[in-house]
Order: structure tokens, then sequence, then C-alpha cells
């Protein structure tokens, strides 16, 4: 078997390719712009703030790069969008500092540092920004034949014990299940051979941002307790952003009631009764996006659940209400919900009482959601956008158990990036 040197070659090939791009990255972004103003002007290298602008470069580099390779690992992290936005936000960080510790610095060289980096690491994202094909090699028994059909992803499905591998990503086997000596020592002989062995639900989790639900039983509900200490860290994060958000737009969000006043009667913020953290019922806060005389939850259960539910090119929503609801602006209100503690920035979206009655009736675990706090956006929102159906459902809660099991800051930032270009795009607003 010759997997240990093709897997030492593999490992020797990634460690490269981080060198690469991180030393590549500090030699052309921040030692370049610095040669380029020195060649042109020479006295210049001299001065505290060529200096001092050299630092805060080379330092919003690094972090840059390190936070984008921590949040690259998750699934929908597109690495050209995701690595030009976290390198935009390092470096907008970056230039806070001289502000606040007035030390001298150069604009004119700190946008050259700047416009360096978009241009090498773009460049390099866009290069090995390919569809990678994935295989890995499938140990039968147990329930492995459950195993989807992925784009990308090629199972190739052991027959005998003693098969050799290689030219594969690892070794996929359900490891809740008995396998015989000779799987359990073949699969000893992978591991030891380089090759990682996967439990295949775990390995589904993390190619499709998603926990499976169909078949998730009591006994898996303690895999998605969250870390309380990240919890109680996220609650003080959320309310400091929210306070400080709050200053910031609140001229925009007086324009908007203001805008949603003079268009249609009626207030400009709406109240919704909506299930929040552990299942308590929360009165979430809204930008007013439909016409006043459509907003009423009065009537039986099935008619309170369809007043709930958006369709799409709804003929309720106002014009201004349609930007409102493409932008994601109709949800600035809800920095209040922050500010009471009822909600989180990102989170679980907390769903209608109405709904969420009819969902538990028809979901199991569906109230497992409500482990932590409902948030502004959140995952599902991100890859899936609005939805209403039970079928959608399912799969949005699916989406909903990853980020509680695999809840995270760099998650987080990822969420809160791809939002970002949500609200540009307009995609999955109804």
């Amino acid at each position: 078997m010759d997997s240990q040197p093709s897997i030492e070659r593999n490992r020797v090939r990634f460690i490269d390719r981080v060198r690469f791009q991180l030393g590549g990255g500090l030699i052309f972004c921040a030692l370049g712009p610095i040669a380029a103003r020195t060649s042109i002007e020479s006295s210049s290298f001299y001065l505290p703030a060529t200096f001092n602008t050299a630092v805060l470069a080379t330092l919003a580099i690094i972090i840059g790069f390190a936070i984008f390779r921590n949040v690259k690992t998750f699934p929908g992290a597109v690495p050209s969008t995701f690595a030009l936005s976290t390198f935009a936000t390092t470096f907008a960080l970056a230039m806070i500092v001289p502000l606040i510790l007035r030390i001298e610095y150069s604009w004119t060289q700190f946008l050259f540092h700047f416009a360096a980096t978009m241009t090498f690491y773009g460049l390099v994202e866009r290069r090995s920004g390919t569809a990678i094909s994935l295989r890995f090699a499938v140990i039968p028994g147990g329930t492995v034949k459950r195993l989807p059909d992925l784009p990308n992803v090629h199972w190739h499905r052991l027959a005998r014990y003693d098969d050799a591998i290689s030219n594969v990503h690892g070794v996929v086997a359900d490891l809740d299940t008995d396998h015989s000596a000779g799987w359990d020592a073949a699969m000893t002989r992978y591991l030891l051979a380089g090759f990682p062995v996967y439990h295949w639900k775990q390995l589904i989790e993390q190619l499709c941002g998603t926990v499976e639900i169909e078949h998730l039983s009591e006994n898996h509900l303690g895999a998605l307790n969250p870390n309380r200490l990240n919890i109680k860290m996220k609650t003080v994060i959320d309310f400091v952003l929210a306070a400080i958000a709050l200053v910031v737009l609140s001229p925009i969000m007086l324009l908007i009631a203001l805008i949603i006043r003079l268009e249609s009667p009626g207030p400009a913020i709406f109240k919704q009764e909506r299930t929040g953290f552990r299942a308590k019922t929360i009165t979430v806060y809204k930008f007013r996006t439909m016409r006043n005389d459509h907003l009423t939850e009065s009537g039986d259960a099935m008619a309170r659940r369809l007043s709930a539910i958006t369709q799409s090119n709804d003929s309720r929503i106002t014009r201004v209400g349609k930007f409102l609801r493409k932008t994601r602006l109709d949800e600035l209100p809800q920095l209040f919900n922050v500010l009471k503690m009822e909600m989180s920035l990102i989170g679980p979206r907390p769903e209608a009482v109405s709904l969420t009655l009819w969902y538990e009736q028809e979901l199991p675990f569906y109230h497992y959601r409500h482990i932590i706090k409902p948030g502004i956006t959140g995952w599902a929102q991100i890859n899936q956008g609005h939805v209403a159906d039970i079928d959608d459902i399912k799969v949005k809660l699916a989406y909903d158990f990853y980020y509680v099991k695999y809840f995270s800051p760099w998650l987080d930032l990822l969420i809160l990036v791809r939002t970002l270009v949500t609200a540009v795009t307009g995609r999955g607003a109804r």
C-alpha cells in the first residue's frame, strides 16, 4: 500500500500552500507598497508614518488570513467572496487604531496596502476556487446505504476488508453499528496509514451544513447542546453591537418609519407574537411591509396560520415593503429585541406562534431549536431563504440543528457576511 507517501505529499502540499498564501501575501501586500513608495521618495522609508502604516497593514493581513482559514471550513463559505470581505473588514478595523491612539500614518500608503491585498488574495482564491472533487472509501454495514448523492462527491464502496485504498480523502463508516473483526482491523489499518475515518452522519453534516432529523432520536439530542460559555459571551457581544447599531442607524430607521407612514395608513412598526428562547412567547418588532387592513391575527387557527405565511408575490405587500423585505431593512427594529435580551443577532429565526403550534405537531423535536435565542438572521436564512411548507420546514430545521450543534464565532462571522451579500442581492426575500 503506497498510501503513506501520498498522505505525506498531501500534507506537505497543504503546508506549502498555506506558507505561500500567507508569506506571499506579506511580501507582496505589506512590503510591496513600502518598496514602491520609497523608490519614489527615498526619505519616506525613515518616517514614523511609513512604519506605523506598514505594521497596521501587516496585522490586518495576518488576522484576516487567520479568520479566513477558520471560516473557510464551513459549508457555504465561497472562498473568493469571503476572502475579500474578511480582508476588507480587518483593514477597516485597522484604520480605527491610529484614530484612537493618535499616531502618525499615511492614508495613501494604507490604500496601496489594501489594494495589493485585495488583488493578491482575490487572484489566489479565484484560481483555487474551482469545485474540488472529493472521494471517500465506504465501509459496508449499518446505515451507510443512506449516503446521499452529492455533487463533486464520489463514494467508493469497499467490498472486502483487505481492499487497499489510495487517492481518497478519507474513509466513511457507520460507527454506531458493530462491524466484523476484519473490518475493525481494516479501520485501524486505514487510520495508521493516514486516512481519517468519519462517521457518515457527521461527514454529511460538514458537507451539507445540515443535521439529519429524519432518523434523529432522543439519544442524539445531547450532541446538539451548545457551549454555555460561548452563549454567555455571545449575549454580551449581541447587547453591545445592538446598542451601537441603534445609535448609528437611528436616522435611517426614522426615515424608513416616515416613508412607511406616508405610503399607507397605519403604524410604522408591526408587532407579532413569536416563539422565542425556551419556547416562550415574545413580541417581535418589524417595520410594517403590508397594508394595515391585512395585518390581523384574529379568527380560527387555520386563518391565523395562513395570515402568518408570506407567499411569493404576496398582494398584501406594499411598494416600500417590497424594497424593505428585499434588503432586509424591515428587520432593523428587532435590534430592540436584542437589547431586551429576547433575541440574538444571529440564531434560528423566531416563527409566529400559530406556525409553531402547527410545526410542533408535524415535526419531531421541533422545539429543540429553541434551546438558544432566536436571531435576526441565521444559518437557515442564508442557505434556504423564506419557507412555509412542511417539507421546506424540515430542511430549515436541519439547518437550525446544524447551527445549534456547530455554533461558534467563526460560523457567526460567516453568517454575517453572507447576510450582507443576501441583503444586496435580495435572494430568498418575500
